[in-house]
């Protein structure tokens, strides 16, 4: 039985708490709340107010992931007045989470910290199963691709993604994008671990499915033979009907968050 002394008293000054944890995004409707569906935070929050036994505790997550997409390493932050320990909150969080969802760390920070707003940059992966049979174990966490690709293509191609670009063709316009749509790509990079092929890309910040186009419109290049320079086209036109299709949720996970001296 879970010892139950994590449940500390309460203590005057709130304290700013930094958490990561990390998700499979197969059985959940994305990150945020929704009223009528599964999701990671709803399900972290009753986690969270069983360690805390407070009611409304308000988390500020770092990133909204969509349904179908993973976390290898996702933030959130929350104020709270309880002082459990850092060491003891993952393990006690643990015990109430699923084991889809794991707490892996927690650190004291800031009061003016914000797990989205003090970021400042993330780095996702997407994954390809590239064989023309089906690996069921790797069933809602790749994407099955069949067809022959080229990954010296590849890179040439995502090297035009570097720098500072609006990226309005490479994102999918709704009410929760902002006005600025200039993302400044840090690095993009294809790679090959046996038949999982792993694109690699790290911005100061990403678009709502900007990351699935850019793939999308990748895996098109490579089986079109489109000239990789054509990526700048694309760009400057700012128009997604000129990109390629969003590839499935399945194959995307947020790997990295970044923020400025922290040691975490």
């Amino acid at each position: 039985m879970l010892d139950k002394s994590y449940k500390y008293s309460i203590i005057l000054n709130m304290r700013n708490i930094l958490l990561k944890i990390s998700f499979s995004g197969k059985n959940y409707h994305g990150w945020q709340v929704q009223k009528n569906a599964l999701s990671v935070q709803g399900v972290f929050q009753e986690a969270l107010k069983k360690v805390l036994n407070e009611e409304n505790t308000e988390i500020k997550g770092c990133s909204r992931t969509d349904v179908g997409v993973h976390a290898n390493e996702y933030f959130l932050s929350f104020k709270t007045n309880r002082c459990i320990s850092t060491t003891r909150l993952p393990v006690a969080l643990n015990h109430f989470l699923p084991r889809d969802i794991s707490a892996i760390d927690a650190l004291e920070v800031p009061d003016d910290f914000h797990a989205r707003y003090s970021c400042k940059g993330k780095e996702y992966i997407y994954k390809i199963w590239n064989n023309r049979i089906r690996n069921s174990f790797l069933d809602g966490y790749v994407f099955h691709y069949w067809y022959s690709i080229n990954i010296d293509f590849l890179n040439e191609c995502a090297a035009y993604f570097i720098g500072i670009h609006d990226f309005t063709s490479f994102c999918t316009l709704d009410r929760r994008n902002p006005k600025n749509l200039i993302r400044n790509v840090l690095d993009f990079d294809v790679y090959k671990k046996g038949n999982l092929v792993i694109f690699r890309v790290k911005a100061n910040g990403f678009l709502y499915n900007m990351v699935r186009i850019m793939v999308g419109t990748l895996l098109k290049f490579n089986k079109n033979k489109i000239t990789p320079s054509k990526i700048l086209d694309i760009i400057m036109k700012k128009d997604r009907s000129k990109a390629g299709p969003t590839a499935v949720a399945c194959g995307l996970y947020l790997n990295k968050v970044f923020y400025e001296n922290l040691d975490f």
